[in-house]
């Protein structure tokens, strides 16, 4: 074998895949060529160019996945799947094909330009899949609760005597009957659909509350709910997301992933701070916001929090509960300055961020 070293870029598609070929002592790559995105070519491909030298390989993440990933891991190649968002973009460059996508990847990869992601494992894709079902499911009630409310309202029949979705409520809405048969028909359908997706949901908790119980994620899920506004579905949503909290050696790292820090813009000594930046996992980015709304009421020893704690080690207690009283002072520190709560709150995510990575890492 060569001691040279070849860079691979893949874009890779459903049918097809983009391939470019750098070698470290060369600066021109080869001429890119394309293969069927099917196990037989990849494995041809690269058993030919690890005849020539070490194989280093990249892709985007995308909806394409892990698998190619895995493939190249049982053959002994190394391969890197890279964030999207993250990899440099030349300012002019108007021209988009995949195999300029494919060349830019191996030659960003050859000069060290590009940023790695944490591959999950096939058990943590899977959990990461069933609390994403779990959204999704979430989405498609608050979807079709618009539809039986607007369709009721198009008709002028309003529900004024307590809150919606309530037992009453849905007493009520079992109620209604229409003169007009396809409207009947439209309306039951409607109330079908959204108790047929209800008892989806209810499944999918189910089975998350039973995945929380058993290992490795127990343990973890435990300490994630001693936290206030954390329960079994954040706590394993938050784990299913970031995996392995120990990849990062200081809580900014984790604010930076999840895209919790301010955007910048600073220059000759003038400092620009604005938004955040929102790039990184959007879905943990999401539940920490949701999370951090818990933090408008003063800190309290609650039944509910004095449950989650029982049988928890009491370093983590002690910190959950230093949480409490820290993010409401932070919390109400920012809307007494005429902050809106909706900024306000976001601060308060960036912080409660790292008492999470604090508890995720606690012995």
């Amino acid at each position: 074998m060569k001691s040279t070293t070849i860079w691979v870029g893949l874009d890779v598609h459903k049918e097809s895949i983009s391939v470019a070929v750098f070698e470290a002592t060369r600066s021109q790559g080869r001429p890119a060529m394309t293969i069927p995105n099917e196990p037989g070519q990849i494995r041809k491909l690269f058993s030919r160019l690890k005849r020539e030298g070490d194989v280093r390989a990249c892709y985007e993440a995308g909806s394409c996945g892990y698998e190619v990933y895995r493939q190249l891991a049982t053959m002994g190649i190394t391969c890197d799947v890279v964030a999207p968002g993250l990899i440099p973009v030349r300012v002019g460059d108007r021209v988009k094909t995949d195999r300029r996508d494919a060349e830019k990847l191996a030659r960003l990869f050859r000069a060290g330009e590009l940023t790695s992601i944490r591959v999950p494992t096939e058990a943590e894709e899977a959990l990461r899949d069933l609390i994403r079902c779990r959204e999704d499911a979430r989405e498609d009630v608050l979807r079709q609760r618009h539809h039986v409310l607007k369709f009721l309202l198009r008709r002028g029949r309003v529900f004024r005597e307590t809150k919606h979705w309530t037992m009453a409520h849905w007493k009520w809405l079992r109620a209604q009957r229409f003169d007009e048969s396809l409207a009947q028909l439209v309306f039951t359908e409607y109330v079908a659909t959204l108790e047929k997706t209800l008892a989806r949901v209810v499944v999918l908790d189910q089975e998350i509350a039973k995945q929380a119980e058993k290992e490795p994620y127990r343990a973890l899920a435990g300490r994630l709910r001693c936290l206030r506004g954390i329960d079994t579905l954040s706590a394993m949503a938050l784990i299913a997301e970031i995996c392995d909290f120990r990849r990062f050696e200081h809580p900014r790292e984790l604010m930076a992933y999840l895209g919790l820090v301010p955007s910048e813009r600073s220059s000759g000594g003038k400092q620009r701070r604005g938004s955040i930046t929102k790039t990184g996992n959007s879905h943990a980015r999401r539940i920490l916001v949701e999370a951090s709304w818990h933090y408008r009421h003063a800190a309290a020893r609650s039944a509910t929090m004095k449950v989650r704690w029982k049988d928890q080690p009491q370093a983590v207690v002690e910190h959950s509960y230093k949480a409490q009283e820290r993010l409401h002072r932070r919390y109400f520190r920012l809307t007494s300055r005429g902050k809106p709560s909706q900024v306000a709150v976001v601060a308060v995510a960036r912080e409660l961020c790292g008492f999470v990575w604090a508890v995720a890492r606690a012995a």
